[in-house]
């Protein structure tokens, strides 16, 4: 049988719900002010997204120069502001005083040597751990209720309905990508009860939707689709180049991502995009022809274009699997089509496979400070905010950044 209670030992100076990046760094602002902080959270343990993020090398941050990195961001909510207060710089800095070095990828990327998120967050908790930080696990926010005294949350706990009284609270929900590590964008429903404006959930960061034929789906996903060049027709957004990875819907991958806001948007517009693909982006088309003055001879064509182009696996057999049947007759025809090839989007991949959201509480509804212009003391941080960035360390970088800046912010509040 369940039942409400407070807790003695749950009347916290400050509470945090969440303990993603963005949680955990509000509750070390107010920790580090003097607060005691009780953090509570709906999974098994804290920081699972940011242990899956490690899983192929954890990316820290960036470090292009800061108006670039600064750029990447879109939304109605500011994250400019925030990276005053915590930049790439402020990133690395921090990552060292917990005892990881890091380097720099030749992309620009900053990875930890060890490229495990592990070791930084085993460190993170412990030193959170000795400066006094109770966490809650298994507690799933349901809301709250305001009282002459401040706040009283609520959670469903595995023991029954528990409610924790603060004067300060950081929500840190995160969005709603990923719902297995705990993201699930159940809290929309709180907050809007609440009439605070939330923005739909849309997916960033997360693969495409492309029509290939059975032959080629079979036996080309998973393959990546290396130094190529990707572009939105129809839009302002440029061509970029990079590396995508076929998957039997379509593509995902880095170069995806860094032209998700602008293919989501095209869809929201039109229902259908194209995308421009060239697989020679370091050949002009008159180089192409060039290429191509010697005889093919006896070669077979894939063996020609593979010789003289360098178009041989899963670029070939996407030439083949897009390229006209009338250019297919021609070898030259088919090689200078290699540089302007259409790619037609049907969709983008479901929300909960997308690495990040674009989406959430809307920047109207907040201070500078990130707290709710309605609800004095009560903070939002993280993915659970109305912004969107590509990937490359930066949505590590704004969701940490958003913590510190409400963190101490919530602890100004309390006198701290």
């Amino acid at each position: 049988m369940s039942e409400n209670k407070i807790l003695p030992e749950n009347k916290p100076d400050a509470l945090v719900v969440g303990g993603g990046p963005a949680g955990l760094m509000a509750a070390q602002q107010l920790i580090e002010a003097g607060c005691s902080v009780v953090l509570c959270d709906a999974m098994p343990a804290v920081g699972r997204k940011l242990l899956r993020a490690g899983v192929g090398g954890l990316n820290l941050t960036h470090a292009e120069p800061k108006a670039e990195f600064v750029s990447r961001f879109t939304g109605s909510v500011d994250v400019a502001p925030w990276l005053e207060d915590f930049d790439a710089q402020a990133m690395t800095a921090w990552a060292r005083a917990l005892g990881i070095d890091t380097f720099v990828g030749s992309s620009g990327r900053v990875f930890p040597v060890q490229m495990k998120a592990s070791p930084l967050l085993r460190a993170w908790l412990g030193q959170l751990a000795l400066a006094g930080l109770q966490i809650r696990n298994r507690y799933r926010w349901c809301g709250w209720t305001q009282t002459a005294d401040g706040m009283v949350h609520e959670f469903t706990t595995p023991t029954g309905q528990v409610q924790i009284a603060a004067r300060v609270c950081v929500l840190a929900l995160g969005g709603a990508s990923w719902s297995r590590l705990g993201s699930d964008g159940r809290w929309r429903d709180v907050l809007s009860a609440h009439t605070i404006p939330v923005t739909d959930f849309m997916p960033s960061n997360g693969g495409v939707e492309i029509p290939w034929s059975p032959w080629f789906s079979e036996h080309f996903a998973g393959r990546p689709l290396k130094t190529v060049t990707l572009g939105v027709a129809g839009t302002e957004s440029g061509c970029r180049r990079g590396e995508a990875v076929v998957t039997t819907h379509g593509l995902e991958g880095g170069l995806i991502y860094a032209l998700s806001a602008s293919i989501r948007e095209a869809l929201a517009k039109s229902g259908a995009v194209t995308l421009g693909l060239d697989l020679l982006p370091d050949l002009t088309e008159e180089q192409v022809r060039q290429k191509l003055n010697k005889p093919q001879g006896k070669m077979s064509r894939s063996n020609y274009l593979r010789k003289r182009l360098g178009l041989d696996g899963v670029k070939y057999a996407l030439l083949r699997e897009l390229v006209s049947d009338g250019a297919e007759q021609d070898v030259v025809a088919m090689a200078v089509a290699a540089k302007k090839l259409s790619l037609p989007v049907k969709g983008m991949r479901p929300l909960d496979e997308a690495i990040s959201t674009a989406g959430g509480v809307h920047g109207t509804a907040l201070t500078q400070d990130l707290m709710l212009n309605e609800h004095p003391g009560l903070f939002c941080v993280g993915e659970m905010l109305d912004w969107d960035a590509p990937t490359g360390g930066y949505l590590l970088t704004a969701s940490m950044a958003s913590g510190l800046r409400a963190g101490r912010a919530a602890a100004g509040i309390l006198g701290k």
